[in-house]
C-alpha cells in the first residue's frame, strides 16, 4: 500500500502535471481507444523498476512512447484485463 500512496503523491508533482499535459496534447486530447475526450488519464504501458533498490522510476521519467491517453473507462477496462508489465533495470 505504501508504494501506491507514494505513487499517488508523485502524480501531484509539477513535473508529472507538465508531462501529462504534453502527452494529452500529443494524443489530441482524446482516448486512443474510443476517441472520447472526457475524463482522460495518461497511462503507463509499462513500469520500470530499479531491481537492486526495488524502487520504481518516477512517473515523469519514462520515454514518451510508454505513455498513452485513455479515458477513465478504457483505462479501468485495460487494468481489469491486462497486467501492466514491469521492466527491471
Amino acid at each position: 500500500m505504501k508504494d501506491y500512496e507514494n505513487y499517488r503523491i508523485k502524480l501531484n508533482d509539477p513535473r508529472w502535471k507538465l508531462l501529462r499535459q504534453k502527452i494529452l496534447k500529443r494524443d489530441n486530447n482524446e482516448c486512443k481507444v474510443c476517441q472520447s475526450n472526457k475524463n482522460l488519464n495518461v497511462h503507463h504501458r509499462a513500469y520500470i523498476m530499479f531491481k537492486k533498490y526495488q524502487v520504481y522510476l518516477d512517473p515523469w521519467k519514462y520515454p514518451n512512447n510508454i505513455y498513452i491517453t485513455l479515458c477513465e473507462n478504457c483505462h479501468e477496462k485495460g487494468h481489469n484485463h491486462f497486467k501492466v508489465p514491469i521492466k527491471y533495470i
